[in-house]
């Protein structure tokens, strides 16, 4: 079992401390953080909201909302009244001017001595206000840290107005620009996977891997983000972000070292490779879908329209073939794909391998692969070609190796991506979080995208509630003889 090391004293200000974020995510993993010892007893945690309450309120608030999000049978009644004992709030309307921040100095106090650290989980049109009122206001110390949520803007030159006006304030190494992916076991583990094992770094190329596979996969709506997911869409929600920096990990050379840096040159370097998609291509190498009426879980469910209450255009299913125009990877597609209302939620990288050259053995059998699935259940499988038991003759049947984490490490709660995360800012390691370059890179190759499919204006195709998208991404694999992993 991992040891659980205490971070050093902190005081973590959670601005947007009223929103869904904060109340699913950041006080639940923060919760399990104190529960495991590593929340030191000096530390504190301030929400800052618009709303109007006292810290009892908001206190209460946490613990309706803990009681749904953090119902751990490990979460007893008295661990959660002391960890709320940590709990200050104070309201503070972000556009403010500086002077009405007061309350928040004088709940910071003297804090010599300790980490402090701004998680901004709100709007990013707020990034750069919030950042320039903590320097006004005296509160941005020299040695606090900022955490920026995704995304980063929605295009390459607003990522640059963020970044700028924050990064006037804190410096590179004490920005930290978080996406909760990097936090998950898997994700950490294929790291591992490739530079720790003899046996699977010599393949991890052209000349065995067939193609790459990444799905991330939802079956919610946009339930409340409707207004914000309608300015974006899935190609700004997710694939610029997320299933890039997985398609980073998959595909970068060994860096020197675990140090941060180290890690983040190499994921830049295959951003920096990544075949851009331009119009005349949009069409054959890329798909948009929306979602109409049917059924999730054999329950009826309305369409992308029906739940925005107007008229849209925009993608909330994308498929793409990308290419790695470089020495390890050139001829290897990586086919991504993510969407919402799709037949199950889970998030899997796919290496599909080449098939034998000859098969000696007739019928049966298929191309390895090795399936590293990131949720709902984290694990990895090796899916090798074996003999069939039995008598009557030799029979080839395609069988996994399976690393289950819940049933090889015995069942042991370990920490979440936010939770992992959160520690890593206190402790001031950068290497889960996408530095500056790497944000403008994604934004490059995503922007052309963008510009393609406006150039093109075609509008999404359409796929029923419940399925896998529209039936233009099967044949973006089927029309080089390839089809989606699509597990019953």
């Amino acid at each position: 079992m991992a040891e659980f090391i205490p971070a050093p004293p902190f005081d973590l200000v959670v601005f947007g401390a009223t929103g869904d974020l904060s109340l699913r995510k950041l006080f639940p993993a923060l919760l399990h953080r104190f529960i495991d010892g590593q929340i030191p007893a000096q530390s504190r945690i301030i929400g800052v909201a618009r709303t109007e309450m006292g810290a009892e309120g908001f206190r209460r608030m946490l613990q309706e909302s803990q009681a749904k999000f953090a119902a751990d049978a490990r979460v007893d009644k008295a661990k959660r009244d002391e960890f709320l004992r940590h709990i200050e709030y104070v309201r503070i309307d972000a556009s403010a001017p500086a002077r009405e921040w007061k309350g928040l100095g004088e709940a910071l106090g003297d804090s010599a001595g300790k980490v402090r650290v701004f998680y901004l989980s709100t709007a990013p049109s707020l990034f750069v206000t919030i950042a320039r009122r903590l320097s006004e206001a005296g509160l941005a110390t020299p040695g606090s840290r900022i955490v920026l949520e995704k995304p980063i803007g929605r295009d390459l030159a607003s990522s640059r107005e963020i970044n700028d006006g924050v990064g006037a304030v804190f410096d590179e190494h004490r920005t930290f620009r978080i996406d909760h992916y990097l936090g998950k076991e898997t994700v950490q583990n294929l790291l591992v996977l490739r530079f720790a094992n003899m046996l699977v770094e010599p393949i991890w190329s052209r000349a065995t891997i067939d193609h790459v596979q990444i799905t991330v996969a939802e079956q919610i709506g946009v339930e409340g983000r409707g207004d914000y997911y309608d300015k974006s869409g899935a190609l700004r929600d997710m694939v610029q972000n997320h299933i890039l920096q997985l398609l980073c990990l998959v595909a970068l050379e060994s860096p020197n070292s675990m140090d941060a840096d180290a890690i983040r040159t190499e994921k830049l370097k295959v951003l920096s490779a990544l075949r851009r998609i331009e119009a005349k291509d949009a069409a054959i190498k890329t798909v948009r879908g929306q979602y109409k009426a049917g059924l999730v879980d054999g329950k009826p469910a309305p369409s992308y329209i029906e739940e925005l209450g107007k008229q849209s255009k925009t993608e909330t299913f994308v498929a793409i073939k990308a290419e790695v125009d470089n020495w390890r990877w050139a001829g290897v597609p990586f086919y991504l794909r993510t969407g919402k209302r799709m037949g199950a939620r889970r998030s899997e990288i796919v290496i599909q391998f080449k098939d034998t050259p000859v098969s000696m053995f007739g019928v049966g059998g298929a191309p390895n692969k090795l399936v590293l699935r990131l949720q709902p259940d984290e694990g990895v499988r090796l899916w090798l070609n074996m003999k069939e038991p039995g008598p009557g003759g030799l029979r080839v049947k395609t069988a996994p190796l399976d690393l289950s984490f819940a049933e090889e490490f015995g069942g042991v709660r370990y920490p979440d991506a936010y939770e992992r995360l959160l520690m890593d800012v206190v402790r001031g390691n950068l290497s889960l979080f996408m530095r500056r370059d790497e944000v403008a890179a994604a934004w490059t190759w995503a922007d052309t995208l963008l510009a393609a499919w406006a150039e093109t204006g075609a509008a999404p195709k359409l796929y029923a509630a419940g399925e896998n998208g529209p039936d233009q991404s099967t044949l973006l694999l089927a029309n080089e003889g390839r089809a989606w992993w699509d597990p019953e």
